[in-house]
């Protein structure tokens, strides 16, 4: 399959890239100076010329917090280039994979939210989803919006290197405890985007029609942010790292104070992967360990 990859510098598209071509796909992964989706203008002529059968967008502005301060740049990159993207795969049948979040959801309640959920966000960065979502539907593209949550890999920013990083520095963390989700690596998604992209390759406009165009995708089991941070320093400590932490101390969303509101409740609901597709994605637990491997061979390497 001939497949146009966005974002092969971030996590999920770097977990996806090496995978996608250890599998036989020709993949197009082009850098942000032939692909900007802070200028989705141009984007359609650029994929004129790749002329591919797939589009997978994992790209995003991600920088919740200066999405507050800087919505252009978020509604550009999150709603208007996906829009773009899905003119240019509508006008050509060309089935789309675009990556969306917990974040579009607002949070309440203790029951994991279903694709059909009323979405509520509750910052810019959710709202710019939300509305990438709903240009893309809008478009009559074959498409399937992949909503997961809390995202993390061996490289790039995230909370596992963050916490790797803070931990052999301070003795004390303070993190927060009232939100509460599955924690998911960009392998696991790899691997699940993989398995459903193959196994409907036949015809992806049926396999995603299927799903409604939109599936949860996470991880299993739940937890806060500070039992993720408990459950990485114990990893590490299995791996023999040296530390310097002693407590990891549990804070409220309130006095973490962050610029942007978090949903506290972003537990996703994988029926639909089940049932559609026949995928059930592992434990958190075993995911994070299959991680922390990897970023040790890479601090090692």
């Amino acid at each position: 399959m001939r497949i146009l990859l966005t974002g092969a510098s971030g996590q999920v598209g770097g977990a996806l890239l090496p995978l996608l071509r250890r599998r036989g796909h020709e993949v197009i992964a082009p850098g942000r100076a032939d692909f900007d989706l802070a200028r989705p203008a141009s984007l359609a002529a650029a994929l004129e010329g790749w002329a591919p059968g797939l589009i997978i967008n994992p790209a995003a502005f991600t920088a919740v917090d200066q999405a507050e301060d800087d919505p252009a740049t978020a509604f550009t990159v999150n709603a208007e280039a996906p829009a773009a993207l899905a003119r240019w795969a509508a006008g050509r049948a060309v089935p789309l994979v675009h990556f969306s979040t917990d974040y579009v959801f607002d949070g309440s309640g203790e029951t994991p939210w279903r694709e059909d959920d009323a979405c509520r966000p509750l910052s810019v960065y959710g709202r710019s989803k939300r509305d990438g979502e709903l240009a893309i539907q809008a478009a009559g593209a074959p498409h399937l919006i992949v909503r997961t949550s809390w995202v993390y890999a061996a490289h790039g920013r995230n909370f596992l290197r963050t916490m790797m990083r803070l931990a052999a520095e301070r003795p004390e963390l303070r993190i927060v405890s009232d939100q509460v989700g599955a924690p998911t690596s960009a392998a696991t998604l790899a691997a699940v985007l993989t398995a459903i992209v193959e196994g409907g390759a036949a015809d992806l406009a049926a396999a995603f029609a299927a799903a409604g165009g939109v599936v949860h995708v996470a991880n299993a089991g739940v937890t806060s942010w500070h039992g993720f941070a408990e459950a990485i320093v114990t990893g590490m400590r299995a791996r023999g790292m040296d530390l310097a932490v002693q407590e990891i101390r549990a804070i409220s969303t309130a006095e973490f104070g962050a610029k942007a509101i978090r949903p506290l409740n972003s537990r996703l609901d994988l029926t639909r992967l089940r049932q559609v597709f026949g995928l059930t994605p592992p434990d958190w637990r075993e995911a994070l360990a299959a991680e922390l491997d990897r970023a040790l061979d890479r601090e090692e390497s």
